[in-house]
Protein backbone atom coordinates (compact mmCIF):
# COMPACT_ATOMS: atom_id res chain seq x y z
CA UNK A 1 0.00 0.00 0.00
CA UNK A 2 0.83 3.51 -0.79
CA UNK A 3 2.25 5.42 2.39
CA UNK A 4 0.81 8.98 2.55
CA UNK A 5 3.78 11.16 3.68
CA UNK A 6 2.67 14.74 5.36
CA UNK A 7 4.84 17.73 6.62
CA UNK A 8 5.96 18.79 9.49
CA UNK A 9 6.62 22.41 10.44
CA UNK A 10 8.72 23.49 13.15
CA UNK A 11 7.16 26.48 14.98
CA UNK A 12 8.26 28.82 17.88
CA UNK A 13 5.54 28.54 20.18
CA UNK A 14 2.78 29.59 17.29
CA UNK A 15 1.68 26.69 15.69
CA UNK A 16 -1.76 26.79 17.17
CA UNK A 17 -2.32 30.62 15.77
CA UNK A 18 -0.55 29.50 12.13
CA UNK A 19 -3.31 26.49 12.16
CA UNK A 20 -5.68 28.71 12.90
CA UNK A 21 -5.34 30.91 10.21
CA UNK A 22 -4.76 28.20 7.48
CA UNK A 23 -7.50 26.43 8.67
CA UNK A 24 -9.78 29.41 8.12
CA UNK A 25 -8.13 30.34 5.01
CA UNK A 26 -7.92 26.92 2.72
CA UNK A 27 -10.60 24.79 1.19
CA UNK A 28 -11.53 21.66 4.00
CA UNK A 29 -9.44 23.50 6.72
CA UNK A 30 -10.19 21.17 10.06
CA UNK A 31 -7.92 21.12 13.42
CA UNK A 32 -8.19 17.31 14.34
CA UNK A 33 -5.71 17.24 17.53
CA UNK A 34 -4.32 19.46 19.69
CA UNK A 35 -1.91 18.74 22.40
CA UNK A 36 -0.41 22.30 22.93
CA UNK A 37 3.23 21.15 21.92
CA UNK A 38 1.66 19.57 18.46
CA UNK A 39 -1.36 20.37 16.28
CA UNK A 40 -2.71 18.18 13.57
CA UNK A 41 -4.49 19.70 11.13
CA UNK A 42 -5.99 19.40 7.27
CA UNK A 43 -6.29 21.82 5.00
CA UNK A 44 -7.38 21.49 1.14
CA UNK A 45 -7.07 17.56 2.11
CA UNK A 46 -3.58 17.28 3.45
CA UNK A 47 -2.44 16.36 6.85
CA UNK A 48 -0.10 18.53 8.49
CA UNK A 49 2.04 18.75 11.82
CA UNK A 50 2.18 21.94 13.55
CA UNK A 51 5.19 21.56 16.07
CA UNK A 52 6.42 23.83 18.67
CA UNK A 53 9.60 23.32 19.11
CA UNK A 54 11.14 26.28 19.78
CA UNK A 55 13.27 28.55 18.42
CA UNK A 56 15.89 25.71 17.69
CA UNK A 57 15.28 25.62 14.32
CA UNK A 58 13.06 28.34 11.39
CA UNK A 59 11.79 27.48 8.67
CA UNK A 60 13.00 29.05 5.17
CA UNK A 61 11.90 28.47 1.38
CA UNK A 62 13.36 25.38 0.60
CA UNK A 63 10.75 23.78 1.14
CA UNK A 64 7.35 26.25 0.25
CA UNK A 65 4.00 25.28 -0.37
CA UNK A 66 2.47 25.41 -3.61
CA UNK A 67 -0.96 26.64 -4.07
CA UNK A 68 -2.77 26.02 -7.03
CA UNK A 69 -6.15 27.42 -8.25
CA UNK A 70 -8.55 28.52 -11.46
CA UNK A 71 -9.52 31.70 -9.95
CA UNK A 72 -7.94 34.63 -9.88
CA UNK A 73 -10.02 36.27 -7.36
CA UNK A 74 -9.37 33.50 -5.00
CA UNK A 75 -5.70 33.49 -5.25
CA UNK A 76 -5.38 36.89 -4.83
CA UNK A 77 -7.79 36.47 -1.72
CA UNK A 78 -5.43 33.50 -0.59
CA UNK A 79 -2.29 35.73 -1.31
CA UNK A 80 -3.37 39.01 0.65
CA UNK A 81 -4.24 36.83 3.52
CA UNK A 82 -0.53 35.46 3.65
CA UNK A 83 1.21 38.70 3.06
CA UNK A 84 -0.51 40.30 6.39
CA UNK A 85 2.79 40.96 7.79
CA UNK A 86 4.75 38.26 6.01
CA UNK A 87 7.62 39.15 3.07
CA UNK A 88 7.63 39.13 -0.67
CA UNK A 89 9.74 36.73 -2.57
CA UNK A 90 8.48 37.46 -5.89
CA UNK A 91 5.30 39.82 -6.36
CA UNK A 92 2.37 38.41 -7.41
CA UNK A 93 2.17 39.24 -11.33
CA UNK A 94 2.33 37.60 -14.62
CA UNK A 95 5.52 35.72 -15.39
CA UNK A 96 6.52 33.65 -18.41
CA UNK A 97 5.37 29.94 -16.98
CA UNK A 98 1.89 31.92 -14.82
CA UNK A 99 -0.27 34.74 -15.85
CA UNK A 100 -0.40 35.23 -11.89
CA UNK A 101 2.16 34.04 -9.58
CA UNK A 102 3.96 35.10 -6.33
CA UNK A 103 6.03 33.43 -3.66
CA UNK A 104 5.80 34.86 -0.05
CA UNK A 105 7.03 34.06 3.12
CA UNK A 106 4.24 34.85 5.27
CA UNK A 107 4.35 36.14 9.15
CA UNK A 108 5.49 32.59 10.27
CA UNK A 109 8.26 32.32 8.22
CA UNK A 110 6.46 29.68 6.16
CA UNK A 111 6.65 29.99 2.18
CA UNK A 112 3.77 29.84 -0.03
CA UNK A 113 4.12 29.82 -3.93
CA UNK A 114 0.50 30.87 -5.28
CA UNK A 115 -0.25 30.28 -8.91
CA UNK A 116 -3.02 30.87 -11.19
CA UNK A 117 -3.41 26.98 -12.74
CA UNK A 118 -6.52 26.65 -15.14
CA UNK A 119 -6.74 23.21 -15.06
CA UNK A 120 -7.25 22.98 -11.61
CA UNK A 121 -10.76 21.88 -10.73
CA UNK A 122 -12.79 22.75 -8.06
CA UNK A 123 -10.72 24.05 -4.80
CA UNK A 124 -7.38 24.85 -4.72
CA UNK A 125 -4.80 22.33 -4.57
CA UNK A 126 -1.66 21.90 -2.25
CA UNK A 127 1.33 20.60 -2.74
CA UNK A 128 5.10 20.52 -0.94
CA UNK A 129 7.69 21.98 -3.57
CA UNK A 130 11.91 21.16 -2.74
CA UNK A 131 13.89 23.84 -3.67
CA UNK A 132 17.60 22.00 -4.30
CA UNK A 133 20.12 24.96 -3.62
CA UNK A 134 23.71 25.18 -2.98
CA UNK A 135 25.79 22.27 -2.42
CA UNK A 136 22.50 20.42 -3.52
CA UNK A 137 21.73 22.30 -6.67
CA UNK A 138 21.57 20.07 -9.97
CA UNK A 139 20.55 16.94 -7.19
CA UNK A 140 16.98 17.42 -8.05
CA UNK A 141 16.23 14.66 -10.56
CA UNK A 142 18.38 12.43 -8.37
CA UNK A 143 16.54 12.99 -5.60
CA UNK A 144 13.10 12.66 -6.97
CA UNK A 145 14.44 9.03 -8.67
CA UNK A 146 15.91 8.22 -4.48
CA UNK A 147 12.46 8.98 -2.97
CA UNK A 148 10.29 7.15 -5.84
CA UNK A 149 12.57 4.24 -5.61
CA UNK A 150 11.85 3.53 -1.84
CA UNK A 151 8.23 4.60 -1.84
CA UNK A 152 5.44 1.88 -3.37
CA UNK A 153 2.86 3.68 -5.29
CA UNK A 154 5.37 6.02 -6.58
CA UNK A 155 5.61 8.18 -9.82
CA UNK A 156 7.47 11.03 -11.83
CA UNK A 157 4.38 12.85 -13.30
CA UNK A 158 6.07 16.00 -14.93
CA UNK A 159 9.48 17.13 -16.14
CA UNK A 160 10.89 20.25 -17.38
CA UNK A 161 14.75 20.60 -18.08
CA UNK A 162 16.62 23.68 -18.53
CA UNK A 163 17.44 24.22 -22.13
CA UNK A 164 20.78 24.24 -23.87
CA UNK A 165 23.05 26.68 -23.24
CA UNK A 166 22.23 27.21 -20.11
CA UNK A 167 24.33 26.56 -16.81
CA UNK A 168 21.68 23.96 -15.61
CA UNK A 169 21.02 22.49 -19.24
CA UNK A 170 19.81 18.84 -18.63
CA UNK A 171 18.66 19.34 -14.84
CA UNK A 172 15.57 19.61 -13.39
CA UNK A 173 13.87 23.15 -14.10
CA UNK A 174 10.22 22.06 -12.95
CA UNK A 175 9.04 18.47 -12.05
CA UNK A 176 6.02 17.05 -10.58
CA UNK A 177 5.92 13.48 -8.24
CA UNK A 178 4.02 11.29 -6.43
CA UNK A 179 6.01 9.93 -3.82
CA UNK A 180 3.93 7.11 -2.23
CA UNK A 181 0.49 8.72 -2.36
CA UNK A 182 1.66 12.05 -1.90
CA UNK A 183 2.11 14.96 -4.49
CA UNK A 184 5.21 16.73 -4.79
CA UNK A 185 6.97 19.06 -6.82
CA UNK A 186 10.64 19.59 -7.35
CA UNK A 187 12.88 22.56 -8.91
CA UNK A 188 16.42 23.46 -8.78
CA UNK A 189 17.71 26.66 -7.24
CA UNK A 190 20.59 28.49 -9.15
CA UNK A 191 21.51 32.06 -7.61
CA UNK A 192 22.79 33.35 -4.27
CA UNK A 193 20.52 31.75 -1.49
CA UNK A 194 21.22 31.77 1.79
CA UNK A 195 18.85 28.60 2.83
CA UNK A 196 19.55 24.83 2.76
CA UNK A 197 16.88 21.81 3.51
CA UNK A 198 16.70 22.04 7.75
CA UNK A 199 14.24 21.14 10.45
CA UNK A 200 12.03 23.75 9.73
CA UNK A 201 9.90 21.43 7.46
CA UNK A 202 10.46 17.75 7.55
CA UNK A 203 8.65 15.14 6.24
CA UNK A 204 6.58 12.66 7.80
CA UNK A 205 6.21 8.65 7.13
CA UNK A 206 4.07 7.18 9.67
CA UNK A 207 4.73 3.31 10.12
CA UNK A 208 2.66 0.22 11.70
CA UNK A 209 5.54 -1.83 12.32
CA UNK A 210 9.14 -2.16 13.09
CA UNK A 211 9.91 -3.98 9.96
CA UNK A 212 8.55 -0.43 8.41
CA UNK A 213 10.21 1.39 10.45
CA UNK A 214 13.75 -0.42 9.78
CA UNK A 215 12.89 -0.38 6.35
CA UNK A 216 12.27 3.18 5.42
CA UNK A 217 14.77 4.53 8.12
CA UNK A 218 17.31 2.36 6.25
CA UNK A 219 16.21 3.48 2.87
CA UNK A 220 16.64 7.19 3.06
CA UNK A 221 20.03 7.16 5.20
CA UNK A 222 21.18 5.35 2.38
CA UNK A 223 24.15 7.17 0.53
CA UNK A 224 25.09 9.24 3.46
CA UNK A 225 22.43 10.29 5.41
CA UNK A 226 22.83 11.24 8.89
CA UNK A 227 20.47 10.11 12.14
CA UNK A 228 19.18 12.49 14.55
CA UNK A 229 16.84 11.73 17.96
CA UNK A 230 12.95 10.69 18.18
CA UNK A 231 12.94 9.17 15.02
CA UNK A 232 14.27 12.26 12.74
CA UNK A 233 16.82 11.91 10.45
CA UNK A 234 18.43 13.74 6.87
CA UNK A 235 18.96 12.18 4.00
CA UNK A 236 21.66 12.14 1.50
CA UNK A 237 20.40 15.90 0.30
CA UNK A 238 19.92 17.32 3.33
CA UNK A 239 15.80 16.87 2.99
CA UNK A 240 14.67 15.90 6.93
CA UNK A 241 12.27 13.02 7.27
CA UNK A 242 10.68 11.53 10.90
CA UNK A 243 9.88 8.03 10.73
CA UNK A 244 7.35 7.06 13.66
CA UNK A 245 5.27 4.67 14.58
CA UNK A 246 2.06 4.81 13.55
CA UNK A 247 1.00 3.74 17.38
CA UNK A 248 2.56 6.84 18.96
CA UNK A 249 -0.15 9.35 19.19
CA UNK A 250 -2.02 6.33 21.49
CA UNK A 251 0.84 5.25 23.53
CA UNK A 252 1.32 9.02 24.51
CA UNK A 253 -1.93 9.21 25.16
CA UNK A 254 -2.44 6.78 27.47
CA UNK A 255 -2.74 8.39 31.31
CA UNK A 256 -0.39 5.58 33.11
CA UNK A 257 1.91 5.07 30.49
CA UNK A 258 2.41 8.44 28.48
CA UNK A 259 5.31 10.19 30.06
CA UNK A 260 7.15 6.47 30.38
CA UNK A 261 6.62 6.13 26.60
CA UNK A 262 8.07 10.18 25.81
CA UNK A 263 10.70 9.52 27.81
CA UNK A 264 11.71 6.00 26.44
CA UNK A 265 11.75 7.42 22.61
CA UNK A 266 13.43 10.77 23.52
CA UNK A 267 16.65 8.79 24.42
CA UNK A 268 16.08 6.67 20.72
CA UNK A 269 17.51 7.72 17.41
CA UNK A 270 15.29 5.11 15.60
CA UNK A 271 11.99 4.04 16.99
CA UNK A 272 11.95 0.94 19.12
CA UNK A 273 8.49 0.41 18.84
CA UNK A 274 8.78 -3.24 20.45
CA UNK A 275 10.67 -1.42 23.50
CA UNK A 276 7.59 1.25 23.66
CA UNK A 277 4.56 -1.46 23.10
CA UNK A 278 6.03 -2.98 26.15
CA UNK A 279 6.06 -0.38 28.88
Amino acid sequence: MSKQLYPCIWFDGKAQEAADLYTRLFAHGKINADNGMVVDFEICGQRIIGLNGGPMFKVNPAISFFIKHADRNRIQTIWDALAEGGTVLMALNEYPWSAYYGWIQDRYGVSWQVMLEPAIMGDEQFTPSMLFTNDVLGKAEEAVDFYTSIFEGSSKNMVVYYPEGDPLAGKLMYGECTIGASRFIAMEGPGDHNYIFNEGVSIVVNCDSQTEIDFYWDRLLANGGTESMCGWLKDQYGVSWQVVPSQLPQLMADPVKGQRVVEAFMKMKKFDLDALLKI
